[in-house]
């Protein structure tokens, strides 16, 4: 056999080897995408539950998630919407769509997200009788290194901190990433969202929380070592309750009138 033989032949196994590897790893990929979306969904819906201090370790995430109803919010209008469907719409997704989405000016970008989507999703829990037990609110913001993705959620008296978490950030272990830390966490509970003025005063100040403070049944205190993730924090969180992100919503079903 010439070496120009055995060349091509090496060549032609090395083609099918490769062929033979891309039709295994393509077909893993299909097989594997909806098990993949299934699990985000799951992470997804367990996030929720612990945000709202409801998840119970040794339940099914599915059998709990049952009491949480899913509703989308016209964010501008401050009111529920059939516009879109929540069982499939990507609040993030919409967020990069400039159909769904509309650019934020200086002056309201708070959270450093650029844009923000025309609806939003809700996730609320209700009591036997039909009565607003929580509210849970999906929110955004960027820290020192990224963006950090989670729920804030209430009480059913709209006033109220039920618990935070985030899901999803790129922030530096130790320092900005102890916005995972229990601890922390543990100290939005029962934490006031507004004055008696009616006015947003929800917050995380830089250090502690000074004794004495008049507002600090609203105030949280920051995450030591890491100033811009607090302030990060602190923006997001007063975005995400103001008139340009859930405030009017929650205004209006306050009243009645969501």
């Amino acid at each position: 056999m010439s070496s120009n033989e055995s060349v091509g032949r090496i060549l032609r196994v090395a083609v099918l080897v490769s062929l033979a590897c891309a039709v295994v790893v393509s077909s893993a990929v299909v097989l594997l995408r909806d098990a993949q979306q299934a699990n985000k969904a799951l992470d997804m819906k367990r996030n929720i539950l612990a945000a709202a201090g409801m998840l119970e370790p040794g339940r099914s995430v599915e059998e709990q998630f049952a009491r949480i109803e899913v509703r989308a919010v016209d964010l501008d209008e401050g009111r529920f919407t059939d516009a879109v469907d929540p069982a499939t719409y990507d609040q993030r997704a919409a967020a990069r769509d400039p159909a769904l989405s509309r650019p934020l000016s200086e002056e309201e970008d708070l959270a450093k997200i650029k844009r923000r989507e025309r609806y939003g999703l809700v996730y609320l829990v209700r009591g036997e009788g039909g009565e607003l037990e929580k509210v849970i609110l999906p929110i955004r913001g960027y820290g020192l290194w990224s963006t950090l993705h989670g729920f804030l959620a209430l009480e059913g008296d709209l006033e109220t901190v039920a618990g935070l978490g985030f899901y999803e950030h790129g922030e530096t272990p130790g320092l900005g990433g102890e916005v995972d830390n229990p601890l922390w966490k543990a100290k939005w509970p029962g934490k006031k969202v507004y004055d008696e003025r009616g006015e947003l005063c929800l917050g995380v100040v830089k250090g502690e929380v000074p004794a004495g403070d008049p507002r600090a049944d609203c105030l949280v205190d920051g995450l030591s070592g890491a100033t811009l993730t607090t302030r990060g924090v602190d923006h997001l969180i007063k975005f995400w309750l103001g008139e340009n992100g859930y405030g009017r919503f929650l205004a209006n079903l306050k009243r009645g009138e969501a």
